[in-house]
């Protein structure tokens, strides 16, 4: 399986996935993380929270842009050299992440890309930043 080479790329592509966060998937995320802040876990605890209901991690939409990066642009064979990342809002459980990645900078030299990087709910921002990644050439 191979995604797009580096040839292949032109500034201002861009992709999209969208995913559902949903308990289990915070469930496993704080088993494969570590992370067990009690925020994300126990709806007791995170009412006390100006939140006022459990969040998700923000690492998780973080994660889903590992996924769209590693999935769809550039896809398989990019490797991650660096992100970027500001929270803005919080992410609850039900809530729909639209994940969007476009190509903002190409490096010739280094066959790198750097893409911006957003992850929205419901048209409002919660996580953006900056991508760098390094992409497979047609002939290495």
């Amino acid at each position: 399986m191979a995604g797009m080479f580096f040839e292949d790329m032109s500034v201002g592509q861009s992709a999209e996935l969208t995913r559902t966060v949903d308990d289990k998937a915070i469930q496993a995320f704080a088993e494969v993380s570590g992370d067990f802040n009690p925020v994300h876990l126990d709806e007791a605890f995170a009412a006390t929270t100006p939140f006022k209901t459990r969040i998700a991690h923000g690492m998780l939409s973080a994660a889903y842009i590992s996924a769209l990066i590693a999935g769809k642009l550039p896809g398989p064979g990019a490797i991650y050299l660096g992100q970027t990342l500001t929270f803005r809002r919080p992410v609850k459980i039900g809530d729909e992440v639209v994940v969007s990645a476009t190509i903002t900078a190409l490096d010739p030299e280094k066959a790198r890309a750097t893409l911006a990087t957003v992850c929205t709910v419901g048209g409002k921002t919660v996580l953006d930043g900056e991508a760098t990644i390094m992409v497979p050439r047609r002939t290495a």
